[in-house]
C-alpha cells in the first residue's frame, strides 16, 4: 500500500525535477541560439522552486517525517542529518542561483557562464538530495512507521497545494503558476499531466 505521503513526496519530486531540467534546457537552447534567455521567466521559474520545494516541501519532511523515523529507528539517521543540512543550505544555495541570475541580467554576458554554473550545480545537487530520499528514506519509511505516524504524515502532506502536481493553484500564485507552465518547453511539460 503506497501512503498518501509518499505519492505527494514523489509528485513533488517529479515537478521540482522536470522544472530544473526546464531550466538547463531553456539556458541551453539560448547558447545554441547566441541569444539571451527570458530573465523574467526564469525568474519566476527560480520563484517557484524557492516558494514552493524550499519553504514548503523540505520543511514538512524536516519537521514531520525525519522527526518520526529517528524516534522509530536508529538506521539512517547520518543520511537524515545530511538530508537535513541539504535543505537548511537550499535556500542559500537557491539565493546563489538567484543572484547568478540578477548578475548576468545587469552586467551581461560576462556573467553567463557563472550563472549557467550555479544553475548546473544547484540542479546537480538537488537531484541528487531527491533520490536519496526516494531511494533510502521513503522505503525506511514504509517498513518502520506506524498506522498513526501515516495518518499524521498524510494529513500534513495532504494539506501540500504545489500547483505544479496538478492542483488548483492557491488564489495568489494563479498568474506565477500560469507564467511557468506557458513557458515550459513542450517536451518536459508541467501541470495537469505531472
Amino acid at each position: 500500500m503506497t501512503h498518501a505521503t509518499i505519492r505527494i513526496i514523489r509528485q513533488e519530486h517529479a515537478a521540482l525535477a522536470a522544472m530544473l531540467r526546464s531550466i538547463v534546457m531553456l539556458l541551453e537552447q539560448h547558447r545554441r541560439k547566441g541569444t539571451r534567455p527570458d530573465f523574467t521567466s526564469l525568474r519566476a521559474m527560480l520563484f517557484y522552486v524557492d516558494e514552493f520545494p524550499e519553504k514548503r516541501h523540505h520543511r514538512k519532511e524536516s519537521e514531520l517525517l525525519f522527526p518520526k523515523l529517528r524516534a522509530r529507528t536508529p538506521i539512517s539517521r547520518e543520511l537524515m542529518d545530511r538530508l537535513d543540512n541539504d535543505h537548511a543550505w537550499g535556500e542559500r544555495k537557491i539565493r546563489n542561483v538567484e543572484h547568478a541570475l540578477l548578475a548576468f541580467e545587469m552586467l551581461g554576458d560576462s556573467r553567463r557562464a557563472a550563472f549557467e554554473s550555479a544553475v548546473e550545480q544547484y540542479v546537480d545537487f538537488y537531484l541528487n538530495h531527491m533520490a536519496l530520499e526516494e531511494r533510502e528514506i521513503l522505503p525506511l519509511a514504509e517498513r518502520v512507521l506506524t498506522a498513526e505516524d501515516w495518518r499524521e504524515l498524510d494529513e500534513a502532506f495532504g494539506r501540500n497545494r504545489d500547483p505544479l502536481t496538478g492542483y488548483p493553484p492557491e488564489r495568489e500564485y494563479e498568474a506565477l503558476f500560469s507564467r511557468i507552465v506557458n513557458i515550459v518547453p513542450a517536451p518536459i511539460g508541467l501541470g495537469a499531466e505531472a
